[in-house]
């Protein structure tokens, strides 16, 4: 077993105030994999007051050196990433063929756009040709407190130490508890990389006790939180009374509006979407909204895809679909199936309990309803589990009704030929991400939504700026 009690504070790795062993669970296995200790407060202030001191020091640090770390820690990172993918696999249970393909992709993916961002980003911007002595500076927002989820973890930790580093911000790390390898692993990145001490820091810790820690400290000025819906309203109102900005990426529920012209792999395609990473994506397409005319068709394919999901262990190589992240989520999916069930809808395949030949581990049966009802509680309620749930529709209108009527508004899709119907839906959904016809979105577009989905803007030239303050300036001299 593993043993990972340190922290990383100041440039070096250090060992717990006062332990707090925690035990790091397999979902593969259901047995202990790893230790850590909890953080305490005297770590996080710790911490904190790190970033503070390595403050002044990295925010007038030449924004052409923070990129050269910064390029220094993808490179590090493509040579570990191996490593990387064993850690992720083995901590919340993604196959690791997946794990190397898109847990460790998605961290290379961003580091690499912000780099290619970050080359051509103005910190002094003139205000326009009416006002030439104007101009807006963007300047770094301070220490920030950094809370990362479990179920994608290099795409979270890569999509908020990066742009903060680039930004000239310090920061402090709280990875979850969960799943907290791979960011010790990354910790080790920085480390190699040689970026000043105090300006990345790691405590690890729960919600309740580094968590909030970090939302109420005074020297953090601001947080960035991926995670649900709950904890990111607990979050803003720890964080309110010291006037912290708060950057939250949250839930969602989206929505696929499948028309009767969409193409053939359409209802394939989102199905597997679903079912990636064991339902466990915030922006999985879990209610399929299908036009009259192919309903009937539609739920004879995705009942055929679902069947054809195996499911093994993460430590199994191959295309398959791996158990979900602990004993919690796993209980909290078969809750809500069995919710269905008793609401009323059709279960076309899957449903409660392990499939068939596993016993142990976290495995969920790939499920699909049919005939949901809005208002069911499967349609209400992110499972964050490999369910989909369908629905027929009958007019545009009644498909964007039902698609806009939830407290989330993350990311929603479309699948039609018709380029004018598909404008004009991309426009009338509420989500601050709309993907149509399976293609995905460009290398810099924000990851973001509205709502209860946080209204943060991650990736590119807007994941910078998240963590920049705007200041107006006039009078400035011409150079």
């Amino acid at each position: 077993m593993l043993v990972k009690r340190q922290f990383y504070i100041n440039g070096k790795w250090v060992d717990p105030v006062r332990p707090q062993d925690f035990d790091v669970i397999d979902p593969s296995t259901e047995e202990p994999c790893a230790v850590i200790s909890l953080g305490d407060r005297a770590d996080t202030d710790a911490a904190v007051a790190a970033a503070k001191a390595a403050l002044p020091g990295w925010s007038a640090t030449p924004p052409s050196e923070r990129l050269a770390y910064v390029q220094k820690i993808l490179d590090i990172y493509l040579a570990r990433a191996d490593d990387m993918a064993r850690a992720m696999s083995l901590e919340m249970g993604a196959p690791i063929d997946m794990a190397r393909e898109q847990q460790v992709g998605a961290g290379a993916w961003h580091i690499r756009n912000f780099i290619t961002a970050f080359k051509d980003f103005e910190f002094i911007r003139p205000l326009g040709p009416h006002a030439p002595n104007d101009r807006i500076a963007l300047e770094p927002v301070g220490v920030v407190g950094l809370i990362t989820p479990w179920n994608w973890p290099m795409n979270q930790v890569t999509l908020k130490a990066i742009p903060a580093m680039l930004a000239g911000c310090t920061m402090v790390l709280k990875p979850s508890e969960v799943a907290p390898l791979s960011s010790l692993l990354f910790a080790e990145f920085v480390d190699q990389a040689g970026v000043p001490a105090g300006v990345f820091n790691l405590v690890n810790g729960d919600g309740a006790g580094v968590g909030t820690q970090l939302s109420t400290h005074p020297d953090v000025e601001m947080i960035s939180f991926t995670g649900s819906a709950r904890a990111g309203a607990a979050i803003s109102r720890a964080a309110a009374d010291t006037f912290k900005r708060v950057c939250l990426e949250l839930g969602g529920k989206g929505a696929n509006l499948v028309f009767a012209d969409a193409d053939e792999n359409a209802i394939r395609r989102g199905v597997l979407h679903v079912m990636n990473n064991s339902g466990q994506s915030c922006n999985a397409p879990t209610r399929m909204l299908v036009e009259r005319p192919i309903y009937d068709r539609a739920v004879e394919i995705a009942r055929d895809v679902a069947e054809g999901v195996k499911v093994a262990s993460a430590h199994e190589p191959g295309k398959h679909m791996g158990p979900v992240v602990s004993e919690a989520q796993y209980s909290k999916i078969q809750g809500l199936i069995e919710k269905g069930i008793a609401e009323g809808a059709r279960l076309v395949t899957g449903g409660l309990g392990r499939p068939e030949g596993l016993n142990r581990g976290y495995y969920v049966r790939p499920t699909v309803f049919a005939d949901v009802i809005p208002g069911m509680t499967i349609e209400r309620e992110e499972i964050f589990g490999p369910v989909l749930s369908m629905m027929p529709f009958d007019t545009e209108e009644e498909a964007v009704r039902i698609a806009n009527d939830t407290i989330y508004g993350l990311t929603n899709y479309v699948q039609s030929q018709d380029g004018a119907r598909r404008n004009r839906l991309a426009r009338h959904l509420k989500s601050g991400m709309v993907e149509m016809n399976g293609q995905p979105r460009g290398a810099g577009a924000p990851f973001g939504g509205v709502k209860a989905s946080g209204r943060a803007r991650e990736g590119g030239h807007w994941g910078i700026e998240e963590f920049l303050d705007v200041k107006a300036i006039s009078g400035w001299a011409a150079e």
